[in-house]
């Protein structure tokens, strides 16, 4: 064997040995994941962490039904859109008011036509307006909720892990 091929193997074994040292520093545990930093007691080597952390993510799920790594959507509740009377309710006030003033200028006919089409288009956009607006608010609350889920696993996992005597940031 040459000189040359000889330093050829060691480069590549000293590649080897730092791509999967540097691999292995970038990925992640599950504490990590989970956005929180585990500071582990003395004594506990990456292993044992590693196999605790496997632990406490089990107990986790069991305690709240939420799994951080499949997460169940919390759906927002569907606003009911179908018509409600608004537009006719707004159509019959347009219409007094049209005929009110229509009276007053002499064609109470016209002027209740005319209030009746602004009182109803004025009644569905209200009514449209409404809809968005609850249905905003149905799709913050569906937020908020699927917020609340993974935070109470992230108590469930940070209290099973301070069991296991680790301090957890």
């Amino acid at each position: 064997m040459s000189t040359k091929s000889i330093f050829q193997i060691i480069a590549v074994l000293f590649i080897s040995a730092l791509t999967t040292k540097v691999f292995a520093q970038t990925s992640p545990t599950i504490s990590q994941s989970l956005g929180l930093y585990a500071f582990p007691p003395e004594g506990k080597d990456a292993a044992a962490q590693e196999a605790d952390e496997m632990a406490c993510f089990k107990w986790a799920k069991e305690q709240t039904g939420y799994d951080p790594m499949n997460p169940t959507q919390v759906q927002a509740a569907q606003v009911d859109k179908s018509a409600d009377g608004t537009a006719v309710v707004g159509a019959a006030k347009g219409a007094a008011a049209g005929a009110a003033i229509g009276s007053i200028s002499g064609d109470m006919g016209k002027g209740a036509a005319y209030g009746a089409i602004i009182g109803g288009i004025s009644g569905r956009r209200a009514k449209k307006m409404g809809d968005q607006q609850q249905q905003q608010q149905a799709n913050q609350a569906a937020a908020a909720a699927q917020q609340n889920l993974a935070a109470d696993y992230n108590k469930a996992f940070t209290v099973c892990m301070e069991g296991k005597g680790y301090t957890i940031k």
